[in-house]
């Protein structure tokens, strides 16, 4: 029996975030719902990554989300997700509480440590490769 690839990494964005025409991200591929309807879809697993972690950077910087917390509670809304069971897996793997204030997005191992931590969460605990996770970080702090 295969396992299922999950959509995130299908799509090569392993954060799953939602497709909007405001935004273009680098190596994003043309929308089509007949492919993907609500997911954007990259050429590469790294673009993906690097998209994750501008994102973060965003609601860190512009947003002031400086916690696990104020970060998944949009991130992962009630609605569709179990956010409480989320915001507690992700602060544990990022080894914080859910309101500790994350010491620095543009800390590499900080940022890498909450991607890796979305991404387990959004694709039943795949991880990347070292290579391809530390490029993808590479592209999202240039």
């Amino acid at each position: 029996m295969t396992v299922p690839i999950p959509r995130g990494i299908r799509n090569c964005n392993p954060g799953n975030i939602d497709f909007s025409q405001a935004n273009n991200w680098q190596g994003q591929l043309p929308y089509d719902p007949a492919i993907e309807s609500r997911f954007c879809r990259f050429d590469c697993a790294e673009n993906g990554i690097r998209a994750l972690g501008k994102l973060l950077q965003v609601y860190f910087n512009k947003y002031a989300r400086t916690t696990v917390r104020a970060i998944i509670t949009p991130y992962a809304p009630g609605n569709e997700n179990d956010t409480a069971a989320y915001i507690a897996t992700v602060a544990q793997r990022c080894g914080l509480g859910p309101d500790d204030q994350i010491p620095s997005i543009t800390d590499p191992v900080v940022l890498g440590v909450l991607i890796t931590s979305i991404i387990a969460q959004e694709n039943a605990d795949y991880a990347y490769p070292d290579a391809v996770l530390a490029e993808g970080l590479r592209r999202a702090r240039v």
